[in-house]
């Protein structure tokens, strides 16, 4: 009797060992989700995920809607309608451009010129420069003058005058340092005289307006001398 309810006491403890191994197995799977699809990884791993939020904004959003395009589009113009017109001029002459002043160098200097030769009233050639006096307005080689209504070439012979006075005397000149292609106007002097002041007060140059040679002038207009006088 004792060996039969052994045997019904082991079959039950059995029944719950099994019961308790189905529930655990069948948690296990719904744990592994076994039946559950597995997504494939995207093939370009480098661009960035959006967010859900921007996703979702983009498409709420839509299309984006062209508003008033008659009056943003520029109009057709036909190439023959187009008229070229002239600028206007400025309201005012504060809108007129100054030109700018143009300051002697700073590296211009007193420099010796030797040999110089006339070329003119008022200009010498001299070590390859071309220097004219400033201040003074030379007469042209070619040019002429009227005394009593008589005719003669000043010009040639203002220029033999000046060559006549430097006789090859070495000038100096405030003058740029290297030797430019083109006649510069500087003022020189022979020794202590002025080279402008003794050309115009000879006759043979006149004085520029405002210049400093304006007494000069009107002394040889009072004497008669060079192109205000007769021929020599």
């Amino acid at each position: 009797m004792g060996g039969f309810v052994r045997s019904r006491q082991a079959i039950g403890l059995g029944s719950l060992l099994l019961l308790a191994g189905i529930l655990l197995i069948g948690r296990a799977g719904a744990l592994l989700s076994v039946d559950r699809p597995v997504l494939a990884p995207s093939q370009d791993d480098t661009q960035p995920i959006r967010p859900a939020a921007a996703v979702i904004e983009a498409q709420r959003r839509g299309p984006a809607r062209k508003v008033a395009q008659e009056l943003i589009a520029p109009p057709r113009l036909d190439p023959a309608e187009i008229e070229r017109v002239e600028p206007r001029p400025p309201l005012s002459e504060l809108g007129l451009a100054v030109p700018p002043q143009t300051p002697m160098p700073g590296d211009w200097r007193e420099v010796l010129l030797y040999r110089p030769i006339a070329t003119s009233s008022a200009m010498f050639e001299s070590m390859g420069r071309k220097v004219i006096i400033s201040g003074v307005q030379g007469i042209d080689l070619d040019g002429s003058c009227s005394f009593h209504d008589v005719a003669w070439p000043c010009g040639q012979r203002a220029r033999a005058a000046f060559n006549s006075w430097l006789r090859g005397r070495a000038l100096k000149c405030f003058a740029p340092p290297d030797v430019e292609r083109f006649a510069i106007a500087a003022p020189c002097s022979l020794g202590k005289q002025d080279v402008g002041a003794w050309l115009v007060s000879n006759g043979w140059a006149t004085a520029l307006p405002n210049g400093i040679y304006g007494k000069a002038e009107a002394t040889a207009r009072g004497a008669e001398m060079g192109m205000f006088g007769t021929a020599q």
